[in-house]
């Protein structure tokens, strides 16, 4: 199938996919309330490795030091937190194997500024710089790094639910930190970015998540799908029943249609990173495209041998040469595509559309993600003992509102 152009599709067509109808959103709506009325709303303690290094500079205010030698008061301050021979040092100081700073209201480090505490760990000669902060207070500095503040307010919103989402699915008790600070998990700037509305974004969704069978979904997304999104099976390999190939017409980034012209030894040296010699190479085509026009089968040929890629290595293999997003067609060596990112589950350009159109986030996210359920984190199965038995660094706290507070049913 291939993909319908805006003209092609209507918010009527669309519509045939949204599964989250007004009747299961009240029902849910119904639920929350009943248990806002039973308990108030509960944050967690995340833990954000914000760089790995052998030295780095950190600002502090008045601040608590705590370490294996005990708790200190600190004044105000710029420190020098270097890797020693096992252990951390403080301008030259041991600090032992770990040293947390626990300041009244945040620190910097790297010239950005982030609240929380900040956590810094020996490991294998570097220091792990680890920013303990709450979940809520995390997602302010993840959503404008992820989507502009001139976006719609439903993409905000949308967005910080698939934040918080993808940070629960994260968790790692047994590690010494849940998630990264780039790309490779969601990008976090802390307070430096913080926007006011951003911040009402986060707010309004207060404690929301997008769930599966009682767990947080893998709330995979990205910036333009190039008109189709793609089913991560196309993509990764693992299939999941809510990341799946969706119509996306109103995926329009500015920079979304490009062109870039390949070279023999770049596709030689990407095949390569995945222990693939073929001698030189002389072609590339695809040889079958999915419902999402990315390759599921890429033939490749070299002066020693051809070989077909399948979808998960295609995807390896144009992304390694780095181009924008596999959604694409060949002439020779000039590839032109469609896109920005890996293509699975929410468009960020497409939910613009969407939006603009007047769908909200409830809408946005139950077409991007069908069959999934918006509920409260506090209501995941098990979350909680889990957090217990692992001993996750993380302490469940009493906070005020109702569990849907700044949200309103349809």
């Amino acid at each position: 199938m291939q993909p319908l152009s805006q003209g092609q599709m209507n918010l009527a067509a669309l519509a045939q996919y949204v599964y989250w109808d007004s009747g299961m959103v009240r029902v849910w709506m119904l639920l929350f309330l009943l248990l806002g009325a039973a308990q108030a709303q509960q944050d967690l303690l995340l833990r954000v490795l914000l760089t790995e290094a052998s030295v780095g500079s950190v600002q502090l205010g008045p601040h608590q030091r705590n370490s294996a030698f005990g708790s200190q008061d600190f004044g105000a301050g710029t420190l020098r937190v270097a890797a020693g021979p096992g252990e951390v040092l403080l301008d030259g100081q041991s600090a032992g194997p770990w040293v947390e700073f626990v300041p009244a209201d945040g620190f910097a480090l790297g010239g950005r500024i982030y609240r929380g505490n900040l956590l810094a760990v020996w490991q294998a000669g570097r220091v792990l710089f680890i920013n303990r902060v709450w979940l809520e207070d995390y997602l302010l500095g993840v959503v404008p790094s992820e989507v502009p503040a001139s976006f719609p307010d439903p993409v905000l919103q949308a967005q910080a639910i698939l934040a918080r989402t993808f940070a629960l699915y994260r968790l790692n008790p047994q590690g010494l930190y849940d998630l990264c600070a780039t790309e490779r998990c969601q990008v976090y700037r802390g307070r430096s970015v913080e926007t006011a509305r951003h911040t009402r974004a986060v707010l309004a969704t207060r404690s929301l998540i997008v769930s599966y069978n009682q767990q947080p979904i893998t709330a995979v997304y990205h910036s333009d799908s190039g008109g189709h999104t793609a089913a991560a099976a196309e993509v990764w390999g693992g299939s999941l029943p809510y990341l799946v190939s969706r119509p996306d017409p109103f995926a329009q980034s500015p920079g979304g249609s490009w062109s870039r012209t390949l070279s023999p030894a770049a596709l030689a040296r990407s095949l390569a990173s995945q222990g693939i010699q073929i001698g030189s190479i002389q072609s590339i085509a695809p040889l079958l495209l999915s419902a999402s026009g990315r390759p599921l089968r890429l033939e490749v040929v070299g002066s020693s041998r051809t070989i077909e890629l399948d979808g998960p290595q295609s995807t390896r293999l144009l992304r390694g040469l780095g181009l924008p997003s596999t959604r694409v067609r060949f002439d020779g060596w000039q590839v032109f595509g469609q896109g920005n990112g890996h293509g699975v589950g929410m468009s960020q350009w497409g939910a613009r559309g969407l939006a603009l159109q007047g769908w909200d986030f409830r809408q946005i996210l139950g077409y991007y993600y069908p069959g999934t359920y918006l509920s409260s984190f506090e209501v995941v199965a098990g979350l909680q003992d889990r957090l217990r038995t692992d001993r996750h660094p993380s302490l469940w706290v009493q906070a005020a509102g109702a569990v849907v507070a700044g949200l309103k049913t349809p």
